[in-house]
C-alpha cells in the first residue's frame, strides 16, 4: 500500500507541473460510438491563451487545451489544432525569417478601420474600432509561433496518444488582425463587400508590383501576379518552415467573392447575369489551379459561404462541381456557423446538405460554434443559451452515397476552444461534449422519412447550357430553406446520380421514405427513375416549376402548363394543418424572379379519380393549381405529390433574402410540410398568431429507432405528431393523445428517441426507460395509460422475434403477463405489433 501511495503522489506531482504519463489500462468501453468514431477532431484556437511568451507557460496552456477535451478526443483517430494566429496576413507578410516580428490577432473587434486600436468615441461598436484583448499582450516572432506549433504537437501526442496535426488559417476579411498588406499596400486585391465596400480579398484578383522581399518572392512581386500564385507560393514556404500540416481558407474564400450575400457576381438582386457565368467560373478555377501549382501537397480545408450549392452557383458563379472535381486534396465546406447569429437554421441545413450531396471523396466535416475569439461572444453560453439545437439538428443529417451507404461526418471542428479574452473555460467542453457524443451515438443508420434528392449535376449543367434557368436554380434551395424553417422534417440527402445507382441495385432501399425532388428534365434518366419508383409503390414529393417537364412526367402528375402569372394571389387551401388563434392570411405574393418564374401549373384532367387538388392560387378570374396528389391502383400503393412552391421572400438590400411578413402574407413554403399529411406524416403546430416562429424539426432513423430533434424559437407552441404507423411516443415523456396525435410541449432544444407508436384516440400515455432485471437484456421500456391500443414496437437493429419480450400489466420478476405479438406490416419497417392493450405494457430486448 505504501508503494502504491508513493506512486500516486509522484503522478500527482507530475500532473501539477503540467506533465502526464501513460499508464496501461484495460479497455473497458466496447461502445466506440457504435462503430462511428471520427477520423479527426479539430480544436480551433487563437494565440490569446498564450498570455506570456514563456516556454513553460506555453506548455501549460497546451496541456490544459488537450486535457479539457480528452473525453471527446478518445473517440477520434487524429487530433488537429487549427490556429487563428492572425487574419492570414502572417502568410502574406512572411519573409522567410523566423526572427521576423509577428502581427497577430491580439484584438477584440475590427482593427482595420479609420479609428486606431483603443481610440475614438466610446459609442463606436466593435465593428468600428478594436481594443487590445489584454493590457500589454505579448510580442511574438515567427520563431515563437514555430515553438507553439511544436509544443502543441508534442503535448497533444503525450496526452491523447493520437497523431497531432496543426492547421494555418487564411481569412479574406478585416476582422482579426491589422493588415497593412490588404488595406494599405495592396487594396487592389479587394473585391467583396461583406464587411463594407471592398473589404474582402477576391481569390481571382491580381497584385500590383511590390519591391519588398517575401519568402516566395525574394526580389519582390511582379506586376499582375495572380493572387492565387502569390498566396500559394507564400503558403508553401510558411507552412513548411513553421511545421504546419494543412491550411484553412475561411469565410467563402475560393468560392466566389460574396460569401455572405444573397447577391453576387451573377445576380444583382434585380436580375441574373448569365453572360458572366463562364468568365467567373474560369476565374475561380484559375485560383485553385494557381494555388495548387505553388502549394501542391498540403491539405486544404474550407469554410465556404453562408449559402447553398444552387444559390452560390446562380448568384456568384460558384461552380462547386468543378472545384470538387479538381483533385485539390480538399475537404468540402461544413455547415455555416451563422445560424447561431441569425437563427436561420433552415439556411444552415440547406447549405450543409447541398454541399454534401456530392463530395470530392467520402470525407466531410461538422463544425460547432463554442466560442468566438474576436467578437465578445461565446455561442454555447450566450447565443445558444446552453441549448444543443445546433448540435442535434445538423448531426441528425446524413448523406447516402452511390453504394447506398449512410455516410456521417468524418471530421468534427470546434470554433473555438478559447474566448475573446484568451480564456478556455472548462465549463464549455464539459457541457458540450455529452451532447456531441449523444448525437453521434444516435446518428442515422438508415434513410430518414424524407430524402432530399439533390440535383447537383443538373444545376451545374443547366447553368451553362440553359442559362435561362438560373432563377430556378437559385429558387430551389431558398424554398427548401424556408420549408425547413417552418417545420419540414428533412435530414437525409442523396444526389440524383446516387439515387439512380442505389435504386438500380436496391429497388426497395427507399421503401420507408418519401423522396423529395425537383421536376426532372424531359427525357432524362432521372425522369425514368422517378416514374418507375412511384409506379412500383414509392412515395414522391415533387417541388418547383414544371416548365421543362417531359410528357411522361406531366402525365404522371396529371399536370399541364398554361399562362404564367405572378404578383398577388388569394390562397385557397384544404390542408391548413396548424391551429392558430389568429389565422394565417389568405394573401400571397409570388415574385417570379425569386420563385423560379411565374405560376403556370394546372391539373390537366380534373375528372381523374386519383387526383386530389389541395391548394390553389387565384388572381381575378384566373386560377392556378399549386398543390395536389395523385395515385392509381396499379401503382401498388405508390403516390406522388406536387408543390409548385413560392419563395415568400425577396431581396431588400441586406445580406439574405427577407421573408414576407407572416402577419400580412401567407408563407408559401408551409405547404411543403402540410402536404406530407397526405403520405401519413402529419406534423402540426398550435400557436397564437402567424408571427410566432415555427419550429425546426428533423426525424432520423438510427438502429431501427426514430430520433426527433427540434428547435423552438418560441416555446409557447404545441407540437402534434402522427406518422403512418401511429402516434410516436417519445421515450422519457408523457403525452396527452388527441384524435390519434401525440401532443407535446417542448423546450428550446430537444432530442428524443421513439421506439413505440400507438393507435389510440385519447388519453394520457407515459413512456419511460427502466430496467428489466433480466440477464442479457439491454433495453426495457414501459408504457402506461393505454386504452384498447394498438402498439407498434421498433427494437434495435439485430433484435429478432425470439429476442423480444412483451408483458402487459405485470412486473419483475415477470412470472406472469407475457403476451403475444406479431411482425408488423413491412411497409412501416421492421417492427412488432401488439393489439387491444389496456393498462401498462413493458417491452424489453
Amino acid at each position: 500500500m505504501r508503494a502504491q501511495f508513493l506512486t500516486f503522489l509522484c503522478l500527482l506531482s507530475l500532473a501539477m507541473l503540467g506533465f502526464t504519463t501513460t499508464v496501461d489500462t484495460p479497455n473497458l468501453d466496447n461502445s466506440t460510438l457504435r462503430g462511428k468514431p471520427f477520423n479527426n477532431i479539430t480544436l480551433e484556437a487563437s494565440l490569446k491563451p498564450f498570455k506570456k511568451n514563456d516556454k513553460v507557460y506555453i506548455q501549460q496552456v497546451a496541456t490544459e487545451l488537450f486535457t479539457q477535451w480528452s473525453a471527446l478526443l478518445r473517440h477520434t483517430d487524429t487530433v488537429s489544432v487549427m490556429l487563428w494566429t492572425s487574419d492570414g496576413s502572417e502568410i502574406l507578410d512572411y519573409k522567410g525569417k523566423l526572427d521576423q516580428p509577428l502581427e497577430w490577432a491580439r484584438y477584440i473587434g475590427n482593427p482595420n478601420t479609420e479609428h486606431e486600436v483603443g481610440s475614438g468615441p466610446k459609442e463606436l461598436s466593435l465593428h468600428e474600432r478594436a481594443y487590445l484583448y489584454m493590457d500589454n499582450p505579448p510580442a511574438f516572432t515567427y520563431g515563437d509561433l514555430k515553438f507553439i506549433i511544436q509544443t502543441l504537437k508534442e503535448t497533444g501526442k503525450r496526452i491523447t496518444g493520437k497523431p497531432i496535426r496543426i492547421g494555418a488559417t487564411f481569412d479574406p476579411g478585416p476582422e482579426f488582425a491589422k493588415s497593412e498588406f490588404k488595406y494599405k499596400k495592396h487594396p487592389e486585391i479587394l473585391g467583396g463587400n461583406a464587411m463594407g465596400h471592398k473589404t474582402m480579398v477576391s481569390c481571382y484578383s491580381t497584385l500590383n508590383a511590390d519591391s519588398d522581399a517575401y519568402a516566395g518572392f525574394p526580389k519582390g512581386i511582379p506586376a499582375n501576379t495572380p493572387f492565387g500564385t502569390f498566396l500559394g507560393r507564400q503558403s508553401q514556404h510558411f507552412l513548411t518552415d513553421l511545421g504546419y500540416d494543412y491550411i484553412w481558407l475561411s469565410n467563402g474564400f475560393g468560392f466566389g467573392v460574396e460569401g455572405w450575400s444573397s447577391t453576387g457576381a451573377t445576380f444583382t438582386g434585380k436580375a441574373f447575369l448569365p453572360e458572366k457565368l463562364a468568365n467567373t467560373k474560369a476565374l475561380i478555377a484559375g485560383f485553385w489551379d494557381l494555388f495548387r501549382k505553388e502549394c501542391p501537397t498540403f491539405q486544404i480545408q474550407t469554410r465556404g459561404t453562408n449559402l447553398s450549392t444552387g444559390a452560390d452557383l446562380a448568384r456568384d458563379g460558384v461552380d462547386l462541381k468543378q472545384i470538387y472535381n479538381g483533385h485539390y486534396n480538399m475537404l468540402p465546406p461544413p455547415n455555416s456557423p451563422w445560424a447561431a447569429l441569425d437563427g436561420d437554421f433552415g439556411l444552415e441545413m440547406v447549405g450543409y446538405m447541398s454541399r454534401m450531396a456530392e463530395l470530392p471523396d467520402e470525407r466531410y466535416l461538422f463544425r460547432y460554434y463554442t466560442h468566438d475569439p474576436w467578437w465578445v461572444n461565446s455561442p454555447w453560453l450566450d447565443r445558444y443559451g446552453q441549448e444543443p439545437h445546433d448540435i442535434y439538428l445538423p448531426m441528425s443529417v446524413a448523406r447516402i452515397n452511390a453504394k447506398g451507404e449512410i455516410r456521417l461526418p468524418t471530421h468534427l471542428n470546434f470554433l473555438t476552444a478559447d474566448n475573446s479574452y484568451g480564456e478556455m473555460p472548462s465549463q464549455v467542453p464539459d457541457e458540450v461534449t455529452p451532447h456531441i457524443l449523444k448525437a453521434r451515438y444516435d446518428a442515422p443508420t438508415a434513410p430518414g422519412p424524407l430524402v432530399w434528392v439533390y440535383p447537383f449535376d443538373e444545376y451545374h449543367d443547366w447553368a451553362y447550357k440553359q442559362p435561362d434557368r438560373l432563377p430556378e436554380i437559385y429558387y430551389g434551395d431558398w424554398l427548401i430553406r424556408q420549408a425547413i424553417n417552418n417545420g419540414f422534417p428533412l435530414n437525409t440527402i442523396t444526389s440524383t446520380g446516387s439515387l439512380q445507382k442505389v435504386l438500380s441495385a436496391k429497388p426497395t432501399y427507399f421503401s420507408e421514405s418519401i423522396l423529395v425532388s425537383i421536376v426532372p428534365e424531359a427525357g432524362s434518366s432521372l425522369e425514368r427513375t422517378l416514374i418507375d419508383f412511384v409506379q412500383r409503390g414509392g412515395k414522391l414529393l415533387v417541388y418547383g416549376p414544371a416548365d421543362h417537364a417531359g410528357a411522361a412526367f406531366l402525365n404522371l402528375l396529371n399536370l399541364q402548363n398554361t399562362k404564367s402569372l405572378e404578383g398577388e394571389f388569394q390562397v385557397k387551401s384544404r390542408i391548413m394543418l396548424d391551429e392558430l388563434t389568429k389565422k394565417y392570411p389568405d394573401r400571397l405574393i409570388h415574385n417570379a424572379l425569386f420563385s423560379g418564374g411565374g405560376v403556370a401549373t394546372q391539373v390537366k384532367n380534373r375528372a381523374d379519380a386519383g387526383t386530389n387538388v389541395l391548394a390553389q392560387l387565384t388572381q381575378g378570374a384566373s386560377q392556378r393549381d399549386v398543390v395536389w396528389t395523385r395515385e392509381k391502383p396499379e401503382w401498388k400503393g405508390g403516390k406522388v405529390a406536387y408543390v409548385r412552391g413560392t419563395n415568400s421572400s425577396k431581396f431588400t438590400g441586406g445580406k439574405l433574402l427577407t421573408p414576407d411578413d407572416p402577419e400580412q402574407l401567407f408563407t408559401g413554403p408551409l405547404l411543403m410540410r402540410y402536404v406530407l399529411s397526405q403520405f401519413g406524416l402529419d406534423y402540426r403546430v398550435d400557436k397564437r398568431n402567424p408571427s410566432v416562429k415555427n419550429p425546426v424539426l428533423t426525424i432520423s432513423r438510427g438502429s431501427n429507432g426514430f430520433f426527433f430533434s427540434g428547435y423552438c424559437p418560441n416555446t409557447t407552441i404545441t407540437h402534434r405528431f402522427k406518422l403512418p404507423q401511429g402516434a410516436p411516443i417519445l421515450t422519457g415523456y408523457e403525452t396527452e393523445l388527441a384524435k390519434g396525435y401525440s401532443v407535446y410541449s417542448m423546450p428550446k432544444a430537444w432530442h428524443r428517441e421513439s421506439r413505440v407508436f400507438i393507435a389510440q384516440p385519447e388519453g394520457i400515455v407515459s413512456c419511460q426507460e427502466m430496467t428489466s432485471g433480466v440477464k442479457h437484456m439491454k433495453r426495457c421500456i414501459r408504457l402506461t395509460g393505454l386504452k384498447n391500443a394498438t402498439v407498434r414496437i421498433y427494437p434495435d437493429d439485430g433484435v429478432n422475434e425470439q429476442d423480444l419480450h412483451v408483458y402487459a400489466n405485470s412486473g419483475y420478476p415477470w412470472k406472469k403477463g407475457q403476451i403475444a405479438f406479431k411482425p408488423g406490416d413491412q411497409q412501416y419497417g421492421k417492427h412488432y405489433v401488439v393489439e387491444n392493450v389496456t393498462g401498462d405494457l413493458v417491452t424489453f430486448w
